[in-house]
């Protein structure tokens, strides 16, 4: 399926107020927003509520919000005192603006599609990541999780790869966003290393695997995540880190003073491109990743 973009215009007024416009027909059409939440997070995020809400007042037939990168998501539980959810938030303004469906890649937390009462669709990077890795014929993979709770994406990364599976026991140490990595579940001693996790924030959870995996006799350090954040300290840290390549997609514009010669950036607009066709022409969108 090919169309063009959908005209449209977007700005903000002199007092922060952003104004937005169909500059086409949509009434009862089949429409899909695409907003990745990235910075600004806070003004991408109410342009989506704004557009969306203009495209339900202008009669679109139905609304998917195609979201690449869902900001907020590891606010998805209570697990200090007074503290909101606000993964859940999130999705209840996105109902309330008007969507009828969502479109996102690589949720932070699984559960979080569970926060909606209109359908998700999650699509994930790995098999793109795994199709990477593989032309790199590399013999004594060892596929390595970041922690306990990413141990399933990882699990799926290492069946893709027919690569054994290891775990970084890790303890976070309070708000402030710090790891101390502990020690390494499995067996990496003179293996290649491929770290695997969903974003990249501070680069802190990231690097002190890479550290651990090395302290622990690993040759060779490759990571991916699908979501390049990379705010405060990442890029330095990254920079200084044993890893030799660390893969993300383009979930997540990287600005270029954050492209270092080690990071490869991985389009997925395939992906996207062929989710919304599927979800327009109601084909099974679980279909595009059978046999993965």
């Amino acid at each position: 399926m090919e169309t063009t973009l959908g005209q449209s215009e977007v700005y903000q007024f002199s007092n922060e107020n952003i104004f937005v416009r169909f500059n086409e027909n949509i009434r009862e059409r089949d429409i899909f927003l695409l907003q990745t939440i990235s910075s600004p997070v806070n003004n991408h995020l109410m342009e989506l509520f704004i557009m969306i809400d203009a495209a339900r007042r202008a009669s679109a037939g139905r609304i998917t919000a195609v979201v690449p990168y869902y900001a907020y998501g590891r606010s998805d539980k209570k697990d200090q005192p007074r503290i909101p959810i606000t993964a859940r938030l999130i999705a209840n303004f996105l109902e309330t603006a008007g969507a009828d469906r969502l479109l996102t890649i690589d949720l932070h937390a699984g559960q979080i599609q569970g926060f909606f009462n209109i359908p998700v669709d999650e699509l994930t990077a790995l098999s793109t990541f795994a199709d990477y890795f593989r032309q790199k014929q590399i013999s004594d993979l060892v596929v390595v999780a970041t922690d306990a709770g990413g141990a399933k994406g990882a699990r799926r990364m290492a069946d893709r790869l027919e690569a054994p599976l290891a775990i970084v026991e890790k303890r976070r140490l309070g708000n402030n966003e710090k790891v101390e990595a502990m020690t390494i579940i499995g067996d990496v001693k003179d293996q290649t290393v491929l770290i695997v996790d969903d974003e990249v924030l501070t680069a802190g959870t990231l690097v002190a695997a890479a550290e651990v995996v090395v302290e622990h006799g690993a040759t060779e350090v490759y990571a991916c995540a699908t979501h390049a954040i990379l705010s405060g300290p990442a890029v330095e840290r990254i920079e200084q880190s044993p890893i030799k390549e660390i893969v993300f997609t383009d979930t997540i514009p990287i600005p270029p003073e954050k492209r270092l010669p080690t990071i490869t950036e991985l389009s997925i607009s395939h992906l996207l491109g062929e989710a919304i066709s599927r979800i327009h022409t109601g084909q099974s969108v679980g279909a595009l990743f059978n046999g993965h």
